[in-house]
């Protein structure tokens, strides 16, 4: 197999050129991500749609207990028995990647999300498809990266490539998804790598509109109500509200995740979660799946139809009960998402916060038609709404003004989207730095994809800049023995070992000087008697950020490097400063 595969990448490499052979396997990613989006998409949409057909419209429907819980139970089947592996928090698992794991996705990842979130999602789960469909855009473009052995650089591009693909298969939205690239993932490219992106973007929508047609990918809706400019200041309102209720779906979302991991047995994850997600969506079902249906409804202006299936079905013309129904909902979505996810669950946050945009911007709009003297649209209201909310949750405005622009097919709203999606992200910004993405990887320390600095940092490997040509003496040695190891050696370093070659001590050149040319000293005068301890020891487990820190705290120079409590050599300030100027230049080339 190896041979075959060396084959392969040795005719690829006398064939075509570097440059050729990336649009190529970009184009190839995209059209394979946007068939994995087209692939979820229909299974999650015809399983759903096959469950709802067994509800009605009117009076209480106990499904609804029980639906989520049998859809988590096969996921955790699915996830435990064959996958064998986490696969959640699907763009926060890219991220981790090309922070850590040097871009490098596993195989499974190019299908077992397609299949967990299909039984999440399908069976009434109240999270979203989009991060599972962008991790298998993203290992689709790793893996294949990976077998034309490709470097870090490439691998990195691959990812994007077939995470642009993904989002602009699943919304036929290629600008988005070109755009959640640059903006969600950071990866930092260069000029000479948007190219790819593009190419991978525009050739998944290709595949998504030949397989599905003409019709918006997740639903419907031409533009009837025109911008009024006048509308400025409430947009600006519903601006500051989406980021503020941002910050609360961000906080409270991870607060229920970290109660979650505090239960250790996935069997009281899976109880717990089941039946307090299946009660919630019992009490309001328009938490049920993605939410998708019930934007439809909003966008169509039947928002009122949002009570049926529920308790209160037959209030719908009530404006209070009406108004205090969105409320809630708007209250308890993070729940029913974070429990989703928390009982074992696979989706993500994209289409919840879809969801809560529009419920919010369609509550602004009927308030304001109910209570003020003006007159709004509540579609319009609802869509800016919902790029609003999702620039809040996930830091990501351009993402969500091209987003909804590409889905209501024109630049209609391009202004209260701009104005409202930006006032949400500086909202959040002045509480929470990070997004919903990027906080748990910012908290451990593993988040280097917003910033060039740590990345080289971590993809230096420590190996292979320690230094092993220092002469080593043991304790008893004499001087002597130590002089005629300095006339040997051109370093001013001598490390002290045991018989076992465990480090005792070092002596420093400089230390000795006084003494090293007396000669009567030379027999009676033991190694042991003039080491010292180093300031400090680096171990080889420990990442370039801890080396940089001891020399930082120590403020020494060179430091002993040991392996397995072994010696193994000595690690130079110089050297490290050296490699990561090779990776910055590695970094910014075009």
């Amino acid at each position: 197999m190896n041979n075959f595969l060396q084959c392969i990448n040795e005719w690829r490499i006398k064939r075509i050129k570097e440059r050729q052979f990336i649009l190529i396997l970009s184009l190839v990613v995209g059209i394979l991500s946007g068939l994995a989006a087209v692939i979820l998409k229909n299974a999650i949409h015809y399983t759903h749609k096959f469950l709802e057909s067994q509800l009605e419209i009117g009076g209480s429907n106990y499904l609804y207990l029980g639906l989520p819980a049998i859809g988590i139970i096969l996921t955790i089947i699915w996830v435990s028995y064959f996958v064998k592996n986490n696969i959640g928090h699907g763009i926060s698992r890219i991220l981790f990647s090309i922070s850590k794991e040097k871009s490098q996705l596993k195989p499974h990842n190019m299908y077992s999300s397609i299949v967990a979130s299909t039984f999440t999602i399908g069976f009434g789960g109240s999270v979203g498809a989009e991060a599972p469909i962008v991790l298998t855009g993203a290992a689709i473009g790793s893996n294949l990266a990976r077998f034309f052995r490709l470097n870090y650089k490439q691998l990195t591009l691959m990812i994007g490539c077939g995470a642009a693909g993904a989002i602009a298969g699943i919304f036929k939205a290629p600008v988005a998804g070109f755009v959640f690239t640059l903006e969600v993932l950071m990866l930092g490219l260069s000029m000479a790598s948007l190219i790819p992106l593009l190419i991978s973007a525009v050739s998944a929508a290709v595949m998504a509109y030949f397989f599905m047609g003409n019709g918006a990918a997740l639903y419907s809706f031409n533009l009837v109500d025109e911008f009024v400019i006048g509308n400025i200041p409430w947009f600006l309102l519903l601006g500051i509200v989406s980021g503020l209720l941002s910050l609360y779906f961000t906080r409270m979302g991870m607060r229920i995740e970290v109660w979650f991991d505090k239960l250790k047995k996935k069997k009281y994850k899976l109880i717990v979660g089941a039946i307090s997600l299946g009660i919630l969506i019992f009490l309001f079902p328009p938490l049920f799946g993605e939410g998708y249906s019930s934007i439809s409804l909003i966008l169509s202006g039947h928002g009122d139809q949002l009570m049926n299936h529920s308790l209160l079905y037959g209030y719908e013309n009530n404006i209070l009960v009406l108004t205090g129904f969105l409320i809630l909902l708007l209250a308890f979505k993070v729940f029913a998402t974070s429990i989703t996810n928390g009982a074992g669950g696979v989706g993500g946050i994209f289409a919840p916060a879809l969801f809560m945009g529009g419920v919010l911007g369609y509550l602004v709009a009927i308030l304001l038609n109910k209570f003020t003297f003006i007159q709004v649209s509540e579609a319009n209201f609802a869509l800016v709404g919902m790029a609003a909310f999702m620039s809040g949750v996930m830091h990501a405005p351009l993402t969500s003004i091209f987003l909804i622009a590409e889905i209501t097919g024109g630049y209609g709203l391009f202004i209260p989207l701009i104005i409202a999606s930006t006032i949400s992200y500086l909202t959040i910004m002045y509480f929470e730095p990070h997004s919903i993405y990027t906080k748990r990887l910012a908290k451990r320390g593993e988040l280097i994809t917003h910033n060039k600095d740590r990345a080289a940092l971590t993809l230096m490997t420590l190996i292979n800049e320690v230094e092993r040509d220092l002469i080593k003496v043991k304790p008893e040695d004499t001087l002597r023995i130590l002089v005629k190891a300095i006339s040997q050696s051109c370093r001013n370093i001598f490390p002290v070992v045991n018989d076992d070659n465990e480090l005792l001590g070092i002596v420093l050149l400089d230390d000795i000087r006084e003494v090293m040319f007396n000669q009567e000293m030379y027999d009676n005068t033991l190694v042991q008697d003039l080491m010292t301890t180093p300031p400090d020891t680096i171990v080889m487990e420990d990442t370039v950020e801890m080396v940089m820190d001891k020399f930082e705290t120590s403020g020494a120079w060179n430091l002993p490097v040991l392996k397995d409590g072994k010696y193994e050599g000595f690690l130079s300030k110089s050297k490290i400063y050296a490699a990561y100027r090779r990776f910055l230049v590695y970094f910014s080339e075009e």
